[in-house]
């Protein structure tokens, strides 16, 4: 059976591999030093194959980019790293780590086709991530691509988190509060942590809890925040960490949430699934993907803009959650929720190992 390798940039990526190594097992691969020490910090004891590695981590090697046509086996992609001009020693998967409204690529996009081009299969979440790909004119042979579901759905659709546990984790006392989730992007999509975050803190711990999770690359920013908001005395708010994604996935964050704030992230996608309102913070980007109204959380939620009263749109969304039945129709017209996605994933990947 050949080796199964799971590469992504960055560690956040990860959360989609997890759920399929720990059915197949297989080796982990980061392209740096500073990744491999996040790698080593978050997946402590996670080992599931009795991997006698430092820490008890899954087994991890470092690679860059152009050192994985060495790699003798199938390739899972969490992000789209693949170098075209290699020739690959064996299948090479790639599966988008989010389905958010940004063009794939940025302004790059034609270089980004190029790469998804070069894969030799497509795991798709859902409807929403083929019309993306076909928005950018990509399209595939049905044999390249691979129906499987949203691989982070399976544990929230089976009930395995827990409300409580998450007040736990995050220390919050006044559980009589409603918990609201700002979850902005970062710079690539004109992120709105830096403008809102101190002013959304000020407001809305007026009446709620405010847990705040920056974007993994905008993590750094938690630490002068979290200052900010203890020189003011602000109480209520909280603060998860994108890179710490075994205790504090987005998922953590979202069971507990009754409200969330984002701008163009694709985490804006998944929490339709919650059925849950959802406030957008407008910002002037305008590299996205042209979405049907059924796949388009900008046509099925309030906006938030500048001067705007943050604390009123959040009450009267809360009071009266007008776009309920549209998430519901959303979820299921941009993701595959049948369950399961998990094994649909391993079984084609181990097909593939063993061929």
């Amino acid at each position: 059976m050949k080796p199964i390798y799971y590469y992504a940039n960055n560690i956040y990526q990860f959360s989609y591999a997890l759920p399929v190594y720990n059915r197949l097992g297989g080796i982990f691969v980061v392209r740096d030093r500073r990744r491999l020490f996040h790698f080593k910090r978050f997946f402590q004891q996670l080992a599931r194959f009795g991997e006698k590695t430092c820490l008890k981590t899954p087994r991890v090697i470092i690679r860059s980019r152009p050192d994985l046509s060495g790699l003798d086996g199938v390739i899972f992609f969490l992000s789209n790293s693949i170098v075209p001009s290699h020739d690959y020693r064996g299948p090479t998967i790639f599966h988008e780590h989010g389905t958010s409204d940004k063009r794939y690529g940025g302004k790059a996009h034609e270089q980004a086709k190029e790469k998804l081009s070069a894969y030799d299969y497509i795991f798709l979440s859902g409807p929403k991530n083929l019309k993306r790909l076909e928005e950018v004119g990509l399209h595939f042979p049905p044999e390249k691509l691979v129906r499987i579901g949203g691989l982070r759905f399976d544990d929230y659709l089976s009930g395995n988190y827990s409300r409580e546990k998450e007040y736990r984790r995050l220390g919050i006392k006044d559980t009589a509060r409603k918990n609201i989730l700002y979850a902005p992007t970062w710079r690539f999509g004109n992120g709105t942590l830096k403008k809102y975050a101190f002013h959304f803190a000020r407001e809305l711990t007026k009446k709620h809890n405010l847990i705040i999770r920056p974007h993994y690359h905008d993590q750094k920013y938690s630490y002068l925040l979290k200052l900010q908001c203890a020189l003011a005395g602000l109480k209520h708010v909280y603060f998860s960490n994108a890179s710490n994604i075994i205790k504090q996935d987005t998922f953590n964050d979202f069971v507990i949430a009754d409200l969330m704030i984002s701008d163009m992230s694709s985490v804006i996608y998944e929490f339709l699934i919650m059925e849950k309102p959802v406030i957008i913070a407008k910002t002037d980007f305008d590299n996205y993907h042209e979405m049907p109204k059924e796949m388009n959380i900008m046509q099925n939620a309030d906006l938030f803009k500048d001067g705007d009263d943050i604390l009123r749109l959040v009450d009267d969304n809360l009071a009266h959650p007008r776009f309920t039945e549209a998430y519901r129709a959303m979820t299921r017209a941009s993701f595959y929720v049948e369950g399961s996605a998990v094994e649909r994933a391993a079984a084609f990947i181990e097909r593939l190992a063993g061929e």
